[in-house]
């Protein structure tokens, strides 16, 4: 079964976006590959939360939107020397629909945009060290994080420098999505939970976002109904599917066992509004 969005409908500026695209019979842009991150905790009363942002509306895609943090893959995330520990990359290559070769680069790409968005970083001390990292809110992390974020400084160089390795384990695949065609940037986005690292905690950053909450699933998707919280399809869907969810270590548990489909979704546009329809959806195009 497709995940269950709270409303199918598209917001007025997707709307045109995606009437203005189908009017002028426009070939989609090409895709790029993306990682995402739903940085999870548990709730005090039960459940989890997840870690959201919303993005600045000076951005070119998805502005104003609340959204995990992730983004585009950077050439340098494939690095091949970038140290890993943990599940290899060709356990994951049939749930991400992938090589070994761009597992590695999608896991790179998801913990240091999750470094670059929240300044969680999911890296820690070789195994015969062992350790994760404990605190990132230090002077010198900000300066490696700002590096990172201007391209100065690549995921690769930061890990070797600090004597770090890429921890796959805590990540976990879970979603596998495709930006719309309408969109003028499109990505082929693979989704990742994870747990904030025990001692860790997310910071507002700045940058690309203008603000940064932690909230249960069902609680966001409310908020999303009363016109409180933007966000895209995917994000509602994520939501919808963790909201029942009783703690981290359950979906982190879960989601081996999770089916991962492709899924891109197709609009239907009438008189009145666009609607988000997704494969198994009655009238999804063939």
């Amino acid at each position: 079964m497709p995940p269950v969005l709270p409303s199918r409908t598209l917001p007025a500026d997707l709307a045109a976006r995606a009437r203005a695209f189908a009017a002028a019979g426009e070939k989609p842009v090409p895709l790029r590959d993306a990682a995402t991150v739903v940085l999870l905790r548990d709730a005090a009363r039960g459940g989890v939360e997840a870690y959201l942002l919303r993005r600045v509306t000076s951005m070119v895609f998805a502005a104003g939107m609340h959204v995990f943090p992730g983004g585009a893959v950077d050439a340098r995330d494939a690095d091949a020397d970038i140290a890993w520990s943990g599940p290899p990359p060709e356990e994951w290559c049939r749930p991400l629909s992938a090589d070994a070769t761009l597992v590695r680069t999608l896991v790179c790409a998801a913990v240091r945009e999750t470094f670059e968005e929240s300044g969680v970083l999911l890296a820690g001390r070789p195994p015969a060290g062992g350790g994760m990292v404990a605190d990132t809110t230090g002077e010198d992390w900000e300066r490696d994080r700002l590096a990172l974020l201007d391209r100065s400084l690549a995921m690769g160089e930061l890990l070797q420098r600090r004597e770090l390795v890429l921890h796959s384990a805590l990540l976990r695949p879970w979603a596998h999505w495709i930006t719309p065609d309408f969109e003028t940037r499109r990505y082929d986005t693979r989704f990742f939970v994870a747990a904030l690292p025990d001692g860790q905690r997310t910071r507002d950053v700045g940058g690309e976002a203008d603000r940064v909450v932690w909230l249960r699933p069902d609680e966001a998707l409310r908020r999303h109904e009363r016109g409180e919280l933007a966000m895209l399809p995917p994000t509602l869907a994520t939501l919808g599917e963790l909201a029942g969810y009783p703690s981290v270590a359950a979906v982190l548990g879960d989601a081996p066992q999770r089916r991962i489909r492709r899924l891109l979704p197709a609009t239907v546009i009438s008189d009145d509004e666009v609607q988000v329809l997704l494969p198994g959806d009655p009238g999804y195009p063939v």
